[in-house]
């Protein structure tokens, strides 16, 4: 809790006294401990200052709990009367953050050539906030033993017994300890606040502490039943139990805090001194009511007005309402006097034992949410502005409590909320994960089986066509010779897609096993390459192979059919999509028992943004050659699973007219038995 009191004050005094209180106010950095910074006009010496700063005097203290500046002006000779007054000061001492700000920042631009000491002072500029309570009660407290004396010394003659005698400076203590009494009860207040969130035990906790101090007959809060007052509106106000509101004002009896009745007031909305006269705000008043939801009594004897609701009795004032919702406290010290004209109102409180009041409001979020009222029962009372500000501030603190209640429930609600929709969300997702393996597995077993019905009828296909080129049983013409040969070659076309798609089902579904043995990368690599020469002749297209490794590293483990694949599919595929006079070359060679194979082709080159989609199954990139070169997308998509059941990786780099480079890694695989 914080003191926001700033006990400045200006007068002259002995340098002494300056003295002194310089020490109490390093004993308060003492207090402070380590993140108090402490400053005297001694800082100034080493470097130039401006005439004004030479004879001045300071001292400040700057940290998060206690800041304070006191400056004194030596006083000039006085000519008229001859007297010196060179031990005499003008001090000024001040508790004002901004006004310890300012001087902190005064000083520290006479440092701009240190720039250590110049940015350490505009740091602790920006520390100087309100004092701490206790702090301030502390330094309170070193001032009283300072200034007063005591009441008796040692060579005092006279007996206390006989000569009673009160310290003039008594009634000036006693408001300060009922001050720092205060403080420290809106001090508990606020740490209760800050460490529950739960708003029924802050509220007894807050009522009962403040009846008890104030000594109260009843302190009770009032809620709205429906709380939409905004600060600057008087439509749709809400209603209120007629025992704890008011009627118009009458100045003797009845007190506002903070408006004098004498001043004309402009009302929202109208922008004069008259009350708005719209029917739709004094309509909108009868329909909002409110109850006591909490009360706290000195003794069982006062009657309980718990749950009370008044229904007949209320007096509705336009004007109550706009000063209430600007946060205005309503005093009345006598019902008696302030509701003699309202006889159902007075009859109420008089059941009630209501003889005086202090209402005050409960603003949240710019709305009237209730009202903070006490209660003297059996006599009236005169309230006083420590009372009505003690009131005012803790209303303030049950509307932060409110507040924070509030954003804890909505965060609470909407973490729920969330929560929910992610168990939402997570189970759509896992259905929908669910379904896609479902429809992948079924889709794979479907082409799986397809295949494998296929496989039969092509052989017949193949192997019969194949005999007939070789071997007839009559002269074949060359067109029946190109038909046969047309039906040959499809039908291995065909062979190499069933198998493609065999294959990658059987990757998929986990059942592919890699035949490890020892082969030669040479051989591989050469035999691919001349098998498809024949091929890359026929498109006009230069196939080359460039061989970087020697003979002792020519040796490699791996399942060779899968490896010979790999090339097979880069090879063709770089082929396919070379034009006439374009160039294809195979390079190889080993790094740390890992081959490295590199298909680079002169081709149509692939668009940036469709290289992600080059190995998607059954995908065939968007380009102008797509009629032209057709195919079924398998070749890439099932090059990709080969790699990777080897614990490989394949990396591709092309431009759209100069060509592509695709970069395999396959390391060296262990023995079958360690597969």
């Amino acid at each position: 809790m914080s003191s926001s009191a700033d006990l400045s004050f200006s007068r002259t005094l002995p340098s002494n006294v300056f003295d002194q209180l310089g020490a109490i106010l390093q004993q308060m950095a003492q207090a402070v401990g380590k993140g108090a910074l402490v400053l005297t006009e001694a800082v100034l010496i080493p470097i130039d200052i401006p005439q004004e700063w030479q004879t001045q005097r300071f001292i400040v203290v700057v940290s998060e709990q206690f800041s304070a500046l006191l400056v004194g002006f030596p006083q000039e000779m006085d000519n008229q009367g001859g007297q010196s007054l060179d031990s005499a000061v003008n001090v000024r001492l001040t508790f004002c953050s901004e006004a310890i700000a300012s001087f902190v920042l005064n000083l520290r631009d006479f440092f701009q050539r240190d720039s250590h000491t110049y940015q350490k002072l505009e740091q602790y500029c920006h520390i100087a906030t309100a004092n701490d309570v206790q702090l301030q009660s502390q330094f309170s407290l070193l001032l009283l033993k300072y200034f007063l004396p005591p009441l008796y010394t040692e060579n005092t003659e006279l007996s206390p017994l006989t000569y009673p005698h009160v310290s003039v400076c008594q009634p000036v203590e006693q408001a300060l300890k009922k001050q720092i009494a205060q403080e420290q009860l809106l001090n508990q207040v606020t740490t209760q606040i800050r460490k529950s969130f739960d708003l029924p035990v802050i509220i007894a906790t807050a009522v009962a502490q403040v009846r008890e101090f104030l000594q109260l007959d009843r302190l009770v809060v009032y809620k709205f039943e429906a709380s939409r007052v905004k600060s600057k509106e008087v439509t749709n106000l809400s209603s209120v139990s007629s025992g704890h509101f008011c009627i118009p004002p009458q100045p003797d009896y009845i007190h506002w805090t903070g408006f004098t009745p004498n001043t004309p007031q402009v009302y929202p909305n109208t922008g004069t001194s008259s009350p708005p006269s719209s029917k739709s705000s004094q309509q909108d008043l009868s329909h909002q009511t409110g109850c006591i939801i909490y009360e706290v009594c000195a003794s069982d004897e006062i009657p309980s007005v718990l749950n009370n609701k008044e229904e007949n009795c209320l007096a509705r004032t336009i004007q109550c309402w706009e000063k209430f919702s600007r946060g205005l406290t309503l005093a009345v010290d006598d019902v008696e006097k302030t509701y003699v004209l309202q006889e159902c109102l007075l009859n109420f409180l008089r059941e009630a034992r209501v003889r005086a009041k202090l209402a005050s409001p409960i603003v949240y979020e710019d709305k009237l949410w209730g009202l903070l009222i006490a209660h003297q029962c059996n006599a009236p009372r005169q309230w006083t502005e420590s009372e009505k500000n003690l009131l005012t501030s803790v209303a303030e603190q049950l509307a932060i409590a409110i507040h924070q209640t509030e954003l804890m429930r909505s965060l609470t609600q909407e973490k729920q909320t969330l929560e929910q929709r992610v168990v939402e969300r997570t189970m759509a997702l896992h259905d929908a994960l669910v379904a896609a393996e479902a429809a992948s597995r079924l889709k794979s077993e479907f082409l799986a089986t397809v295949s494998h019905e296929l496989l039969t009828p092509l052989t017949y296909v193949i192997g019969m066509s194949s005999t007939l080129l070789r071997w007839s049983f009559g002269e074949l013409t060359q067109r029946q010779r190109d038909y046969l040969q047309t039906i040959h070659d499809s039908g291995e076309h065909l062979l190499e897609m069933i198998n493609d798609i065999l294959d990658l089902s059987q990757i998929e579904a986990g059942k592919a096993v890699l035949d490890i043995t020892e082969f030669s990368l040479t051989s591989i690599a050469e035999s691919t390459v001349n098998a498809l020469k024949e091929k890359a002749n026929t498109q006009g297209v230069k196939l080359k192979l460039d061989l970087q490794l020697n003979t002792q590293r020519d040796l490699f483990t791996a399942d060779v059919r899968r490896v010979q694949q790999i090339l097979w599919n880069l090879l063709t595929n770089a082929i396919k999509f070379t034009p006439e006079d374009g160039e294809v070359i195979l390079r190889l060679w080993v790094e740390d028992k890992t081959a490295i194979f590199q298909v680079e082709d002169t081709g149509i080159g692939i668009p940036e943004e469709q290289l992600s989609l080059l190995f998607e199954k059954f995908h065939q990139l968007d380009t102008p050659y797509r009629r032209r070169y057709g195919g079924t997308g398998l070749g890439l998509a099932l090059t990709k699973q080969l790699i990777e059941l080897h614990r490989g990786r394949i990396e591709v780099e092309s431009t759209v007219g100069v060509g592509s480079i695709f970069t395999v890694w396959i390391p060296a695989q262990g023995s079958s038995s360690e597969c």
